[in-house]
């Protein structure tokens, strides 16, 4: 994601929200660069729900914000979240139909 995009989304939370703007982006900022260095170190298939549960959770545990606000803001970042997501899995099954690729012309041991 572009700082243009996670600034929108800082926007839009906090406009969707009662929440601060700084407090937003510290979250925003947390959980989707998680999300994007997963998406570039992991070759790990996961499921939406699962990917977000450690993203929630990961956030928490970094920014020191309470659950219910976490989930909230990721919560209404969802459209951002899901783009990166489908990165995520865009780059993995790239990756996968490379691997198995690799093997196509090998002699068999």
């Amino acid at each position: 994601m572009t700082d243009q995009e996670l600034n929108r989304a800082v926007q839009y939370v906090t406009a969707s929200t009662s929440y601060a703007r700084e407090t937003v982006s510290d979250i925003i900022h947390t959980g989707l660069g998680e999300l994007s260095a997963l998406a570039t170190h992991s070759t790990r298939q996961l499921e939406r729900e699962t990917l977000l549960e450690y993203v929630s959770q990961w956030t928490i545990k970094r920014t020191g914000q309470p659950e219910p606000l976490v989930r909230e803001v990721l919560g209404c970042a969802g459209r951002w979240l899901d783009e990166v997501y489908d990165e995520i899995a865009k780059r993995q099954s790239e990756v996968l139909g490379q691997s198995s690729n690799d093997d196509e012309g090998a002699e068999p041991v």
